[in-house]
């Protein structure tokens, strides 16, 4: 564990060039995610949660009395342009390290260019499992679809009783397409049954068809691995065929209450932690949220906060803003946050991390247990 202690700024030991961010009175973080577009609910928040944490470590001095400026852009949930903007905030911006991408898409999109330039890289949220892998500078402080995948699996099959289920995934997104494997694995490993395993596209308009093929094998669970504009969309297509099958999901599902309420209403999905969780950390961070947003955070949220702090704690801990230096103190940080306790193992993601069962209902997540999934 290493105990992260604002350090004075040192020069290179190894002699290579510092960022600009030694030589200034600030010091400059990037961040980016989908401000506008279908999935803006996640980007916008992650962000402005990293600006409250980060308001909050300027007003108790920064970093060694330095003041740090988070400078943000809008992805739009477009791969390309996460690439134009991770170039404008290395050659343009030059900032000392990234909280980001928001998504797995935009994420894996830089990811390359991130490894080629060391640019220590602390994402909040994105969960495909290739994010970290072979990036010896980027780490996730949220846990993989892996993870996630298999804990909602576990809790259909042994507290929803659930001895068959459907699997109605997006073909066009890396994120449904993974999660939707790892739960197939769970439950047939479990010696159960598979009904349905139904591809549809992004752009799909009905979903009469694959539903109907759910209707004919009548299973127990239904598994809709998406985010929640589209898990909306199809949870109202449900209702309307009359489906009566329980509905579970993972953590794109956060915020579908918001326009679904009543079409989600009694069904299950994990999150990264419950808005509902009486926990004094928990309850302090929303409360600030809604004081300085007059709205309530999200999930993804919660991450982007932790995620500030924690790479602020780490160029503390490494007196610099070398890159190097930065990463090595990342890969030995260990933080309590929000979300759970933050330390990383040899590739870059959270260990044995809670994750928050929840079930909607009024509207609302009703924290039903946090578990850890050997």
């Amino acid at each position: 564990m290493l105990v992260a202690s604002i350090l004075m700024f040192a020069g290179c030991s190894n002699g290579e060039k510092e960022t600009s961010g030694d030589d200034s009175e600030v010091i400059k973080i990037g961040t980016f995610g989908p401000l506008t577009g279908p999935v803006a609910a996640y980007g916008s928040v992650m962000v402005n949660s990293a600006k409250l944490a980060i308001d909050e470590i300027n007003e108790n001095g920064g970093i060694d009395g330095k003041q740090i400026q988070l400078i943000d852009y809008d992805t739009k949930a477009d791969a390309s342009e996460a690439v134009n903007i991770y170039n404008k905030l290395r050659d343009q911006d030059e900032v000392v390290a990234i909280i980001g991408g928001t998504i797995s898409g935009e994420t894996l999109a830089v990811k390359e260019l991130a490894i080629a330039d060391g640019m220590p890289m602390l994402t909040p949220t994105a969960t495909h499992l290739d994010v970290t892998l072979d990036a010896p500078s980027i780490f996730r402080a949220c846990y993989t679809d892996p993870y996630q995948g298999a804990a909602i699996a576990k809790y259909s099959i042994e507290n929803l009783d659930g001895k068959s289920a459907a699997i109605l995934y997006n073909t066009d997104d890396s994120y449904s397409v993974g999660l939707a494997e790892t739960y197939k694995e769970s439950f047939e490993e479990a010696g159960l049954e598979i009904t349905n395993f139904e591809g549809y596209t992004a752009n799909e308009v009905d979903y009469s068809a694959i539903l109907s093929n759910v209707k004919d094998k009548n299973p127990d669970i239904i598994f809709l691995p998406d985010y929640y504009d589209t898990v909306g969309k199809i949870a109202t297509a449900i209702r309307n065929m009359g489906l009566e099958q329980i509905v579970v999901g993972v953590d794109g599902w956060d915020s579908v209450e918001i326009n679904y309420a009543e079409q989600v209403e009694g069904y299950y999905f994990v999150n990264h932690f419950a808005k509902t969780d009486k926990a004094d950390i928990v309850q302090n961070f929303i409360s600030a949220y809604k004081t300085k947003y007059n709205t309530d955070p999200n999930a993804l949220g919660a991450l982007g906060y932790d995620a500030a702090y924690v790479l602020v704690e780490a160029i503390k801990a490494a007196g610099s803003t070398d890159s190097e230096a930065i990463v090595a103190a990342l890969s030995k940080i260990e933080y309590s946050g929000v979300t759970g306790t933050i330390r990383f193992d040899d590739q870059g993601d959270v260990t044995q991390k809670d994750i928050a069962i929840i079930k909607i209902v009024d509207g609302d997540h009703e924290l039903l247990e946090k578990i850890v999934v050997e």
